[in-house]
């Protein structure tokens, strides 16, 4: 299966945003606990925010949960599809 007929599916798609969804919550919250030792939501966020960085803050978290889900799903597609062949 190449490239173009696994990003053509569906099902590609939804793998692709559940998989950068959990990274995108789960990164967070490892790197709140880590940063502040608990649950700071308040801190963690203004920190991150704060000074005009609301705009680079919001891209970076898509463009990291995008590419670790793409990845990660891809990865699973051609495998299965090799496993089957």
């Amino acid at each position: 299966m190449n490239f173009k007929s696994i990003v053509s599916q569906k099902s590609f798609w939804k793998s692709v945003f559940w998989l950068g969804l959990s990274f995108l919550i789960l990164y967070n919250l490892i790197t709140m606990l880590f940063e502040y030792g608990g649950f700071a939501f308040g801190e963690f966020f203004e920190e991150r925010t704060s000074d005009g960085k609301l705009f680079r803050f919001i891209i970076a978290q898509f463009l990291a949960a995008f590419l670790y889900g793409f990845i990660l799903a891809f990865g699973q597609f051609h495998s299965k599809e090799k496993k089957n062949k």
